[in-house]
């Protein structure tokens, strides 16, 4: 990790946005250059998806794609995101979800039916006895596509409802919960979400394939949402890529972990100490 990471820290105004909406954007997170190998390699897995069968109609759900290829690797711990990840979370942190969505379109009339809205984590939201819920983790959404108007899958939030265990929806399934806005942005953008924050998934009413790319970080003793098959990356990896790629000297060490469990905590006590 290099010290010019730093140059990307999470902001006071940042995190009061964060902590107060839920969500951060952070414009041109990605170079032109990046989009361009990131969706080369994503048009190349669903193009094989496809052969294998799944409905080129359909949105593309493709998780643990990390291994596919050393660019999706790379975002693990890409110098413009990771710090900010850390400033929310703090040091003790992995990468335990990655999951791809490619969205084609529709073709069909668009509606105004009410859309998926969730909070991410399944049953935590069911289990966990405090109110609000925890944070426990966020995701960062790189988007490849351009999704800077709206009906073109966007992804949707309410803004501030991450602090908020239940939302009202439409009684009539029509319709979208009050304060419920579209994300619209262009390529290369990363949003940062608390993973708590209600939001939905939409139809694609556009001419277009809306692609993003999605990097869940939470704490070392949450489970991984996926089979996460980066072990063998580990050794190739430097210490903290290790880390965020799950590795760890025993079990008790996601719990109470050592050094050698955490070099992002050492790194951090040399380079950014009040976040230690």
């Amino acid at each position: 990790m290099h010290t010019s990471c730093l140059e990307y820290a999470l902001t006071d105004e940042e995190r009061k946005q964060f902590n107060e909406q839920g969500y951060l954007v952070m414009e041109e997170a990605l170079s032109a250059e990046q989009v361009g190998k990131l969706s080369e390699e994503l048009d190349r897995i669903h193009a094989e998806k496809i052969k294998e069968g799944h409905d080129p109609k359909t949105a593309m759900f493709y998780p643990n794609f990390i291994p596919d290829h050393e660019v999706f690797l790379d975002l693990v711990d890409y110098e413009k995101v990771l710090p900010k990840v850390w400033g929310i979370l703090g040091w003790n942190i992995y990468l335990y979800h990655a999951h791809m969505i490619a969205t084609p379109p529709s073709g069909q009339e668009k509606n105004d039916r009410t859309f998926g809205w969730h909070q991410d984590s399944g049953r935590v939201n069911m289990e966990m006895e405090s109110h609000p819920r925890p944070r426990l983790s966020l995701k960062v959404a790189y988007f490849l596509s351009d999704v800077s108007q709206p009906d073109r899958g966007n992804f949707w939030v309410v803004p501030g409802s991450h602090l908020k265990d239940e939302l009202a929806m439409p009684a009539d399934r029509e319709g979208q919960p009050a304060g419920a806005i579209p994300i619209c942005v262009k390529p290369g953008t990363a949003v940062f979400f608390d993973r708590r924050l209600w939001h939905a998934g939409t139809p694609n009413w556009s001419d277009l394939t809306r692609k993003v790319l999605f990097y869940g970080y939470g704490y070392r003793w949450i489970r991984t949402k996926d089979d996460m098959t980066v072990q063998h990356l580990w050794e190739r990896s430097d210490p903290i890529r290790r880390q965020l790629l799950g590795a760890s000297v025993n079990c008790n060490g996601h719990y109470t972990p050592t050094d050698d469990d955490v070099p992002l905590r050492t790194w951090l006590k040399a380079h950014q100490p009040e976040l230690v």
